[in-house]
């Protein structure tokens, strides 16, 4: 175990992660096709901001300040409106302000008054059956709420193209954007599969965590950009090399950021769920929990080695790689394991030296004469 958390720390390339990308698709896709089968066949768990109905909400503390249960809620419903279900009863809130909310499909105004006195006869709330409110709710609000996080998707995916494209290559493109879609997809299937409930509140959490999982991933390709520059001239590395070396630079970086980002989600969690209870911030969490885990692991595990797939499809990168192993099938000291730094560094001093040269020029502005410098610049001639 030492040993692993010491290849992180020094991150030279130890781990190799690029080069079994394969079993990482593999695993990618499973996960992606139970995901988007659950979400074709199971559908979602909507909320009743999505699908409309009506919203009871009463104390739930009785007038004896006695707790009121929400199994006794909904058998209290099940009596009062034989044949109909409450999508969710759920209890909110500590204290004074502690609630019993009662979501189910649209009731009638009769329905609602029956269901009303049956609650306030049988759990006898603090306050009676004045503390008793209903409300209808209309699923135009909730459509509306998704549209435009839709759009909202939609402009989100195109500016981080531009930026990519502009700031880095098309080919760091299309990784950064496969890995997202792919926590897209992830999340909404967790979703499905364990049929948390969808509330307007998930939406807007799922389009949060596209800027965790962009974030991470452009981390690690800057760093890739700076490993791989000149690489071309060069036959100490290939570029799948010099990409994996940059997520083993960047792992130990990616783990820490991803821990402490978690923290407090889980914090929100256990305050949404167990002090305020089941609300807007469990919504958020579970959404930024999900999300934020699938993102960490997509830009170690599929955006990076996306990248590599595309670039080495170019011949030049092609050529450059065959010139690596035919560099090191003629050395004679220890041949180098893929994506792991060498420990000849004899037989790589050229190389070396053309990298240290090249990141240095890279870092150090040219300087341009003045023109008191060259004022002051001897002529040749002699002064007399």
């Amino acid at each position: 175990m030492s040993n692993v958390f010491t290849r992180l720390y020094v991150g030279n390339g130890a781990f190799d992660i690029v080069g079994k990308r394969v079993r990482w698709y593999i695993t990618s896709g499973v996960i992606l096709l139970i995901c988007i089968g659950s979400m074709v066949f199971n559908g979602f768990n909507l909320g009743i901001d999505f699908k409309g109905g009506t919203k009871i909400s009463m104390p739930s503390v009785s007038a004896t300040s006695q707790a009121i249960s929400t199994g006794t809620v909904e058998d209290v419903f099940g009596k009062a409106l034989p044949g109909k279900k409450p999508n969710a009863v759920q209890a909110v809130g500590t204290g004074d302000n502690a609630t019993i909310q009662i979501k189910s499909p649209a009731l009638t105004v009769g329905e609602v008054a029956t269901l009303k006195t049956a609650l306030a006869q049988d759990t006898n709330p603090k306050g009676g059956q004045g503390a008793i409110s209903d409300s209808a709710v209309s699923a135009s609000w909730g459509g509306e709420i998704s549209g435009k996080a839709l759009w909202a998707l939609v402009w989100f995916f195109i500016a981080v193209t531009v930026f990519l494209v502009l700031y880095f290559e098309w080919q760091m493109a299309v990784g950064a954007l496969v890995a997202v879609f792919h926590d897209v997809i992830i999340t909404a299937g967790v979703y499905s599969i364990i049929g948390f409930e969808v509330t307007p509140a998930t939406v807007i959490g799922l389009l949060t965590i596209l800027g965790f999982s962009l974030y991470d991933t452009v981390v690690v390709f800057d760093k890739v950009k700076e490993n791989t520059r000149g690489l071309l001239g060069l036959t100490r590395r290939s570029y799948a090399e010099a990409a994996n070396l940059a997520l083993n630079q960047t792992l130990m970086r990616s783990i820490n950021t991803s821990l402490i980002a978690l923290l407090p989600v889980i914090g929100l969690l256990v305050v949404g769920v167990g002090i305020l209870g089941v609300g807007t911030l469990q919504d958020l969490a579970l959404v930024q929990l999900v999300g934020m885990f699938i993102g960490a692991l997509s830009s170690i595990f599929l955006a990076t080695p996306v990248l590599v797939d595309l670039k080495m499809r170019d011949p030049k990168y092609i050529s450059q790689a065959k010139r690596v192993a035919a560099r090191r099938a003629k050395a004679s000291g220890p041949q180098v394991a893929e994506g792991i730094e060498s420990v000849d560094e004899d037989a790589l001093a050229s190389d070396l030296r053309q990298e240290e040269a090249m990141a240095a020029a890279a870092s150090v502005p040219h300087r341009t004469a003045k023109a008191a410098d060259t004022r002051r610049r001897p002529t040749g001639k002699r002064q007399r």
